[in-house]
């Protein structure tokens, strides 16, 4: 059984050496598979879409802190007193 395609597009490995740069541009932004044997082996992410997914992870983390920190016991502080 072979590993699901993840993206819109793909090209073989063969394909991508010959021209990379037309491989992204081809892909207007999105994600492109890299095959072997029509198997996807790599996944080629535009600079924004990484960093966009890296922006969610981390939020993601935030998140889970937060939830962590609800059931902690609360300080009241007067801004005062700072």
């Amino acid at each position: 059984m072979g590993k699901p395609l993840l993206a819109d597009f793909g090209i073989s490995i063969s394909e991508l050496k010959k021209n990379p740069s037309a491989a992204i541009r081809a892909a207007e932004g999105a994600p492109v598979a890299i095959l072997n044997r029509n198997t996807p082996e790599a996944y080629l992410v535009p600079a924004d879409a990484w960093e966009e997914i890296l922006e969610t992870l981390d939020d993601l983390r935030l998140a889970e802190i937060v939830r962590q920190r609800q059931g902690q016991k609360r300080i009241r502080v007067d801004i005062d007193d700072l």
